[in-house]
């Protein structure tokens, strides 16, 4: 691939922790010699190559830029982790598409790109398609393990769970699921989805142990879920050897389940959303999920929407308007990995 036409202002590579910055070049009308720059913090603490030198951790967040749970735990990583901490690098990228963070929006204000749908990038392309192929480039063939924290944004909320993808190599997915394991989250997700475009499919084709979130959502903060966030990661550090720590223990064990497609219930016409069960409720084939009421005709009786299985609530709509189309809910069920 084409070399990336990033500016980086740390040596990526060196021993020790250091914070900087990855910058691209943006010529817009309020900045004719501007630039994206990304903060990144770089710890590392290895011998280099070879066997001794530790595994290297990429943690990634605001790849959409409304899902700030991951984004916190990260911050807050990347001022109390140090160099004598870590055997091995951690990688620290919390604001990966840092023009939808400043803007608090899913996709970048710039060239309306999302950046999970634009891997493996491209070094000439626009904005987003330029941050995905440094990722790519640069990032990924450093790394052994990614870590990109997802949460529902502004208009889902989720269980916290951590997320994995059923995986063809043998191996690879023995080792995922290990990983996902020690995550201990809520709940353990196990998908079987068309990764094209995501950084998901770009670390995975490349045999990257890789790791994604659901935290929560609403396009807030909520200091439970952080915390998850941030026992999550300790935990996959700790699962790895790169810091000298137990893993941290949940309460419950982590529920491994599983989202089949036809578990996805979407709103067939536009209205105020009315949730007939709550996030975590067990509900069963049939049983009322949400209702929405037509707000032009008071005569007019709810649209009332039905589970499609046995399962439980593990996501759902948040804003009180919805369209057809719209993800109303999701119900999970008990996966075949569950022990």
């Amino acid at each position: 691939m084409r070399k990336s036409r990033a500016n980086i202002t740390i040596d990526l590579d060196a021993k020790g922790k250091h914070h900087g910055h990855i910058c691209f070049a943006k010529s817009v009308d309020d900045s004719a010699w501007g630039q994206i720059r990304l903060p990144v913090t770089v710890i590392r603490n290895d011998s280099g190559s070879g066997s001794g030198s530790g595994k290297t951790l990429l943690l990634v967040a605001g790849n959409h830029g409304d899902e700030y749970e991951g984004m916190v735990a990260q911050f807050k990583l990347a001022q109390k982790l140090q160099e004598d901490d870590v055997r091995g690098c951690v990688i620290i990228l919390p604001c990966l598409n840092f023009p939808a963070v400043a803007a608090g929006m899913r996709t970048s204000p710039l060239d309306g790109g999302n950046m999970n749908r634009a891997f493996d990038g491209d070094a000439g392309g626009n904005w987003t398609q330029q941050i995905a192929h440094f990722v790519t480039t640069e990032l990924l063939p450093r790394a052994d393990i990614v870590l990109d924290m997802h949460s529902g944004g502004k208009t889902l909320d989720f269980i916290p769970s951590a997320v994995m993808h059923r995986l063809e190599d043998e191996k690879q997915m023995r080792e995922t699921a290990a990983a996902l394991k020690a995550f201990a989250a809520p709940v353990s997700m196990v998908l079987e989805e068309d990764t094209s475009g995501m950084l998901d499919g770009a670390a995975e084709r490349r045999g990257k142990i890789f790791i994604s979130t659901e935290l929560g959502g609403r396009g807030s903060v909520v200091a439970e879920r952080v915390a998850i966030a941030e026992n999550g990661i300790h935990n996959v550090m700790a699962h790895f050897g790169i810091i000298d720590a137990p893993l941290q223990k949940s309460e419950t064990p982590t529920r491994f389940m599983d989202t089949p497609a036809e578990n996805f219930i979407r709103a067939t016409r536009s209205g105020i959303y009315e949730p007939l069960a709550d996030l975590g409720d067990t509900i069963a084939e049939g049983d009322p999920v949400g209702q929405i009421w037509d707000f032009h005709n008071l005569c007019t009786a709810p649209e009332i929407y039905a589970a499609p299985s046995d399962g439980i609530i593990y996501a759902r709509h948040v804003p009180g308007l919805i369209a057809p189309g719209d993800c109303m809910a999701l119900v999970a069920v008990a996966s075949e990995m569950q022990e």
